[in-house]
């Protein structure tokens, strides 16, 4: 028969080839579980908050465009001057038709979803659009009693969120791309 010193050795080597088989079946599994995690967090952060988000600041931006194109377009609307009341008029209707529904709906979504944010910190863009809206329900408020001597919020409406939302939809998407073809690759 085998010698006794090589049934050791190659019992030893066989639990240890089994147990490095395991650890490595433990390791890939354990990262597969990880990509999945993220796939699964980057997939909820741009169905439930960014994608929403970006649909929504763009589709804001593009109202307002048309909103311009039509009323006002060659000055600033607020400049500082006497508005004459067909634009005071024409602004309360966007207002409250077309940019407050946008925006409370959009305000509403980053108080909900705030949990999916890819920052630690609430961006100031976020904070200066929610406190924006806020203040705007005052002069709404107000349109609804006849009270038409305010038309803007006391907060002014951050563009930059503009650039946040498309920014980082763009960096979700590339990065559920990257997790995707890596899973893909590994199939």
């Amino acid at each position: 028969g085998i010698p006794m010193d090589q049934a050791c050795w190659t019992t030893a080597v066989t639990i240890f080839l089994a147990l490095l088989g395991y650890l490595a079946t433990y390791i890939n599994n354990l990262r597969l579980s990880q990509r999945k995690d993220k796939l699964d967090r980057v997939n909820r952060q741009l169905s439930e908050l960014y994608g929403p988000m970006f649909s929504l600041t763009h589709a804001s931006n593009i109202a307002w465009q048309g909103f311009r194109s039509k009323h006002r377009p060659n000055q600033a609307y607020f400049d500082g001057t006497e508005l004459p009341e067909a634009d005071l008029a024409a602004w309360r209707l966007w207002m409250t038709t077309v940019f407050m529904p946008i925006n409370t709906r959009l305000y509403e979504l980053i108080l909900a979803k705030s949990d999916l944010l890819i920052e630690i910190k609430m961006p100031h863009s976020l904070l200066m659009f929610c406190a924006h809206v806020a203040a705007y329900q005052a002069v709404l408020e107000q349109w609804k009693n006849m009270d038409y001597s305010e038309h803007l919020s006391v907060i002014e409406y951050p563009r930059e969120i503009e650039q946040y939302s498309q920014e980082s939809y763009a960096k979700l998407k590339a990065m559920q791309a990257r997790l995707l073809g890596e899973k893909n690759h590994n199939k």
